[in-house]
């Protein structure tokens, strides 16, 4: 079996994942998770994969580019039985999400790079984006987790346009990884802190504060109709984005940061 093809039996029984369906291409793994939500398909958790996405979606308008080689899946989970019938807010859960992502990063590169998180979705790694999150709700409660990692692609093969620098665990190990592993790893992670996030968020909370890129940094964040620009003082115990302006902080839940 090669590094990329995932052992979806290996994931049912090492994880909290209780399906897997996997497809050697689609459009996007959101898209055919919120499908499966919409018909009602089954037991959750479910995990759905795609060796190829070719319109793989980041958040509002963006577009998430995955290479040959890199691991995109998306999580269908029940958002009540998740917070045990309380409300989790969509960022929370993106932040938990980001938080076990940098954790089983962590292992894979070692102390040698540094690994944070960029407010509310996005995994960096030496300040390239090597991940990004994206979380989707349905009406009646239920989660998308989007995942884009990029494993064994190579920043060689990738479009002329993107907006940002990015990178891939390939070219910042110098080898390929078994992607049954990682997910292994990485679904562990996240049941964790999606535990973390629904008993304690503000936990959750201080540690991507503490794998927070932005803080103090001067930033601008379009927020609506707005455009805000102020000195970045972290995460806030409920999940903000803390914001130093001329006329005091701010907190916002929502926004795109520049």
């Amino acid at each position: 079996m090669s590094t990329s093809r995932i052992d979806a039996e290996r994931i049912v029984s090492e994880t909290f994942v209780v399906g897997v369906e996997h497809r050697a291409e689609l459009d996007s793994t959101n898209d055919r998770a919120l499908q499966a939500a919409a018909e009602d398909e089954g037991p959750l958790p479910k995990l759905f994969m795609a060796d190829k996405q070719t319109a793989g979606r980041g958040r509002g308008s963006n577009r998430w580019w995955t290479g040959e080689g890199a691991l995109a899946v998306s999580l269908l989970v029940d958002g009540e039985e998740l917070s045990g019938k309380s409300s989790v807010p969509t960022p929370m859960v993106a932040l938990a999400v980001a938080v076990a992502l940098a954790d089983t990063v962590s292992s894979y590169v070692g102390d040698a790079q540094s690994v944070g998180i960029r407010w509310p979705n996005d995994i960096l790694l030496e300040d390239a984006k090597l991940a990004g999150v994206l979380i989707e709700a349905t009406a009646d409660g239920k989660l998308v987790i989007g995942i884009g990692l990029n494993t064994n692609n190579t920043m060689a093969d990738a479009p002329d346009d993107l907006l940002q620098p990015a990178t891939t665990l390939l070219d910042s190990t110098g080898r390929r990884h078994n992607h049954t592993d990682l997910l292994s790893r990485l679904l562990s992670c996240l049941e964790d802190s999606l535990n973390q996030t629904a008993s304690r968020p503000e936990e959750i909370a201080a540690r991507a504060d503490r794998l927070c890129l932005q803080r103090g940094k001067q930033i601008s964040i379009e927020h609506g109709t707005r455009t805000i620009t102020g000195l970045c003082a972290g995460i806030a115990p409920d999940g903000a984005l803390l914001v130093d302006t001329p006329e005091g902080r701010q907190e916002f839940h929502s926004g795109v940061v520049r």
